[in-house]
């Protein structure tokens, strides 16, 4: 039997004082087109709880991305402000897990070792590499086993499907126990059935590591599925437009997709999508 990972450090405590850990104000993104500065984000005003799952939906354009690298500090918002902990982000941030719809694994590592690599490159664990690199292998085969991964350790990635790609991909965006886990449509080039054996699988990862999700997906029952809180935004120059928290409990299973609760979330989300 595996035993849920654990946090060493307090990054993943609600805050002391109730406060949120992301803050968007008044966020807005525009890009220079032909002599002039088009606008694509109009402006975005939400807060996010530590240890929760959002999502965003929208049309195709609407700087859903965009949203990510602003968060990761990638792309620091150019108006309006993000506050991580209060601050304002400026630059790359180091405690965040990234997930992207294609896979990036190192051919020359196994699956074991491609799950460990930010162990060996994100303070402090790389500090701690070699002293607790036994306590660190188990953690990612704790992850591994989580994902039904267990058996697949020792092979290369030209070895696993896309689906084993996808999960190995997930546990080492998770493995140095990241407070933001931001993740870009990770499943949008999966087969259906694959795609919500993921839902499961994504569930279970982070209802262990308990970090903030941000999701960005065209998939309006993925997003329902998978989250506490669901934003709309609208055509560019975009905002959000509709928002709606997600009460079901969990763990979710593919079967409340059938329900008439799950159904009437989908349903308005999809309606705020096409009226717009």
């Amino acid at each position: 039997m595996t035993q849920p990972i654990t946090s060493t450090s307090s990054s993943h405590a609600a805050l002391a004082d109730g406060s949120p850990l992301l803050e968007f104000d008044h966020v807005g993104l525009e890009y220079p087109f032909e002599g002039a500065m088009r606008r694509i984000i109009e402006d975005v005003h939400l807060n996010i709880q530590p240890g929760e799952f959002v999502s965003f939906v929208g049309p195709s354009g609407c700087g859903k991305t965009s949203i990510l690298r602003m968060v990761s500090g990638l792309s620091p918002a150019p108006l309006g402000t993000i506050r991580y902990r209060g601050q304002t982000i400026a630059k790359p941030l180091t405690n965040v897990g990234i997930a992207f719809q294609n896979p990036v694994m190192l051919p020359w590592r196994n699956t074991l070792n491609n799950v460990m690599l930010p162990l060996e490159i994100v303070p402090p664990y790389k500090h701690e590499f070699r002293q607790k690199k036994d306590q660190f292998i188990r953690m990612a085969q704790d992850l591994l086993a989580t994902v039904r991964l267990q058996d697949f350790q020792k092979q290369y990635p030209w070895q696993l499907s896309g689906g084993m790609r996808q999960r190995a991909s997930l546990c080492r965006s998770l493995i140095h126990q990241p407070e933001i886990l931001l993740l870009d449509e990770p499943f949008g080039a999966l087969d259906a059935f694959t795609r919500e054996e993921m839902w499961s699988m994504l569930q279970a990862l982070w209802m262990r590591v308990k970090c903030v999700a941000i999701l960005i997906t065209h998939d309006l029952r993925e997003a329902v599925f998978l989250s506490d809180r669901v934003f709309v935004m609208s055509p560019r120059p975009s905002s959000i437009i509709y928002e709606v928290k997600i009460d079901l409990p969990r763990p979710r299973n593919l079967e409340m997709e059938l329900s008439d609760e799950f159904n009437h979330y989908f349903s308005s989300i999809r309606r705020h999508i096409h009226h717009n």
